[in-house]
């Protein structure tokens, strides 16, 4: 009784305020009982709005069932006005809802959209003035008829539901009733949902009706012809069978037991352990009892093929000759004096223990510093067959371990394709980019490598694909990254990480001299005659047309002079060019990059840091101003959190020792302290930054000028002790290449000037860094 009260509620008011559900793929007519399954957030809340309030809820159809988070714009205005009946709580946090639709909708209002739609709804009721009307009658009659014949096709709707649509009397209930039962396009639905006068429902409807009652009748025909092409093949088939028994008695064919026999021949000669040729020999049994023509024996016949071409036993003898491997590093090398001597050190370990011990080597640098074809040389200098995997973007574990044979299409997992492709179970095996690695819903690549790098679980690795073990103990490993941020600790904690840090400018000048000139020449088809390069125009190219650690952009700049001269050359321009740095800007156009050239006159509030990037150290200037104010800490230039940080730790130190320095005890209070690093669009981070902060800003509060004719980088803490940093090498090339020559740096980082190139070191004043006053004494201006 209560709930035919809120029908009628319903169906007297003009509008209503009801929860809206967008749907996908489905329309709901009036009078027409269907469920369906909601699993998004928001449908599952308007539920849940509509069972607390009267059952009753909007339903409109979306335009692009794909678009997962619906707005105003993705469905439909016009739908219907439902009644929930039954709810039902799946797995997965969907749910099965019964609705029964009680008549049409259109939204005029949408109230809000989160946490779900609500909608103002204008409540559409059919019209009945066309009840008694002959023409509406004869348009019953002639969408009857339609739907009779629409009924007699399609295999898929019941009889029965014709007798239920002959005893509806109203049309535009029977026109409803219908269209909730032919198979058609979401749009066609809506069509007719919105046709809001039966009459014109009824003529929208028969129009469909015809139009899928002649394409059943073409999917009949269609059907039909193919029934008969089947028909058809069997036959041949059948006639082919009986040809090839007719063969096998003639002994044309091939017979499966000679193929049988000679994967026996082969897994014998392989010498297997008991298991696994126990394993294969019975794979080869149950091949030998298959059709040879089905698709089984195919899947079978690649697994056996597989298996025994793999390199079981098949070794490359080593050869270990630490004065050759040396000369090959230097010959395909410069530079990497640290690299070269730790891989060095490896192979004498193999040499004198006979196999591979210690961790799994991992090259971590810039992009270009050459990290891939080091183990390219150390193949080459140890005679070993090279493998190179490329990691990146690697989501899916079945690239390691490969598919199970359940699947179709199943293969191995590149490790064994490619230890397939070597042949020999101890190459020098690259995985490359191993920082780039994913995962996702497919499995996690990088807990799968876990086996593999693990020198106590690879001796039984076991492909998906193989089901049985392979031995990658023999195999030397090696891994290349640009950062260990991104690999995963366990992974991580299986190789030994060596840094391949960028090159310096004479390391880049010596490259291109002896490897990068004459390479690009020679692919371009020029001689030494034809183009040179002076020092002064390689200088130009390295520093004001390349800004990277590696010199990957450097051969491609070189290449792209070589171009030019060709193509001069080949016009009847010139015949020989000489490439100084002038001739270079003339080719290459404008200079792309800069560098600062840090100027000696001393300022208040500036000083000169230090900061390291992935293509190498750079200068960093760091400006200061006190303001009146309410003692704000104003930070610009896009520091991160790290560096403001130090700014914050930097004001309080100064606090601290206001007295000694002879600044106002409250500056805290009467100034704004604005800190801004310039080329503001260029974010940056890191702790480097602490000790020349702190300078700039005691320099301002005292206004004795800095002396920028000095760099300096440190880390501060609240005691204005001064903490140790990374990249000292790269930053100390920085300032050196600014004109610097006396750089401040953290006490305990003294070690670390050994690294510097010896040009550069000689040509440096270095001042150790124990505290903050130490870095005052040298900078400030007396």
């Amino acid at each position: 009784m209560d709930e035919n009260k809120k029908e009628m509620s319903i169906m007297d008011a003009e509008f209503v305020e009801l929860p809206m559900i967008p749907l996908r793929g489905l329309s709901v007519f009036p009078n027409m009982v269907l469920h369906f399954d909601i699993g998004r957030e928001k449908s599952i809340n308007a539920l849940e709005k509509a069972m607390v309030n009267n059952q009753y809820i909007f339903l409109s159809s979306q335009k692009d069932e794909n678009t997962d988070l619906p707005t105003t714009d993705d469905f439909y205005r016009i739908g219907t006005i439902a009644k929930i009946k039954q709810m039902l709580k799946l797995p997965g946090d969907s749910i099965r809802v019964l609705v029964e639709g009680v008549c049409r909708g259109r939204i005029e209002e949408v109230l809000f959209e989160v946490p779900f739609f609500m909608c103002n709804v204008k409540v559409i009721k059919d019209t009945t003035e066309f009840d008694d009307d002959p023409e509406s009658e004869a348009l019953m009659r002639t969408v009857l008829s339609s739907f009779d014949e629409y009924v007699n096709i399609n295999q898929n709707l019941a009889p029965e539901v014709f007798a239920t649509v002959v005893s509806i009397e109203t049309p535009g209930r029977m026109a409803d009733m219908i269209a909730s039962h032919i198979e058609m396009k979401i749009e066609d639905k809506q069509a007719i949902l919105e046709k809001l006068n039966p009459k014109e429902r009824l003529e929208c409807l028969n129009g469909i009706l015809l139009r899928e009652v002649e394409i059943l009748n073409i999917e009949q025909d269609i059907s039909s012809k193919v029934k008969s092409q089947i028909n058809k093949n069997q036959r041949e088939y059948y006639l082919r069978e009986q040809m090839r028994a007719i063969q096998d008695e003639l002994g044309v064919a091939e017979d499966v037991e000679d193929e049988v026999a000679d994967f026996m021949e082969q897994l014998n000669a392989l010498n297997l352990e008991e298991k696994i040729h126990n394993k294969i020999e019975k794979e080869i049994k149950k091949f030998s009892k298959m059709q040879s023509s089905s698709a089984e024996a195919n899947v079978s016949r690649n697994y056996i093929d597989t298996v025994l071409t793999l390199p079981w036993n098949v070794m490359t003898e080593d050869n270990i000759d630490i004065n050759k491997a040396e000369e090959i590093l230097n010959e395909d090398h410069y530079g990497l004096e640290k690299i070269k001597d730790r891989i060095l050190e490896y192979l004498a370990v193999m040499r004198l223990s006979e196999g591979i011990k210690g961790p799994i080597l991992c090259l971590v640098g810039p992009p270009g510093t050459g990290k891939t074809s080091i183990a390219k040389s150390v193949a080459r200098s140890i005679g070993r067959e090279f493998v190179r995997i490329s990691l990146g973007g690697v989501r899916d574990e079945a690239e390691i371990r490969g598919h199970r044979r359940t699947y179709i299409g199943a293969i191995p997992g590149r490790i064994i394709n490619s230890m397939k492709d070597a042949g020999t179970k101890n190459p020098v095996f690259l995985f490359d980019e191993i920082d780039k690695i994913g995962s996702d819903y497919k499995g996690d690549p990088a807990s799968a490598l876990l086996e593999v790098l693990d020198p106590e679980q690879n001796k039984d690795f076991t492909d998906h694909f193989l089901e049985v073990p392979f031995d990658l103990s023999k195999v030397m490993f090696i891994t290349t990254a640009n950062t260990i941020e991104t690999i995963p600790r366990p992974l991580l904690d299986r190789m030994e990480v060596i840094e391949v840090s960028g090159y310096t400018e004479e390391d880049k000048l010596n490259i291109a001299q002896q490897y990068l000139v004459p390479k690009q020449i020679e692919e371009n088809g020029l001689s030494k005659k034809a183009v040179s390069f002076t020092e002064s125009g390689l200088r130009t190219i390295i520093n004001y047309y390349t800004r990277e650690s590696g010199v990957r952009n450097l051969e491609r700049e070189i290449g792209n002079l070589c171009r030019k001269v060709a193509k001069q050359i080949v016009a009847g321009e010139i015949e020989k060019v000489s490439m100084t740095g002038k001739r270079v800007e003339e080719y290459l156009g404008k200079k792309r990059y800069h560098f600062d050239i840090i100027k000696n006159k001393a300022e208040v509030g500036v000083t000169t840091g230090l900061a390291w990037t992935m293509v190498g150290g750079v200068t960093l200037n760091i400006e200061t101003a006190a303001l009146p104010g309410t003692g704000q800490l104003v930070l610009t230039g896009q520091m991160g959190d790290v560096m403001q940080e130090s700014a914050k730790a930097g004001i309080s130190y100064i606090r601290s020792i206001a007295n000694k320095l002879g600044i106002e005890e409250e500056f805290y209070k009467k100034y704004d302290i604005h800190i801004h690093i310039p080329e503001g669009a260029t974010p940056k981070d890191g702790p480097s930054a602490g000790v020349t902060m702190c300078s700039a800003v005691i320099s301002t509060l005292t206004g004795i000028p800095v002396r920028k004719d000095i760099a300096m980088t440190g880390e501060i803490t609240l005691r204005g002790k001064v903490l140790p940093v990374g990249g000292i090498r790269e930053k100390v090339m920085a300032a050196h290449r600014a004109g610097i020559r006396k750089v401040m740096i953290p006490v305990e980082n003294e070690a670390d000037i050994d690294d510097i190139p010896e040009v550069v070191r000689n040509d440096m004043e270095f001042v150790l860094l124990k505290n903050v006053n130490d870095a005052l004494k040298h900078v400030l201006v007396k």
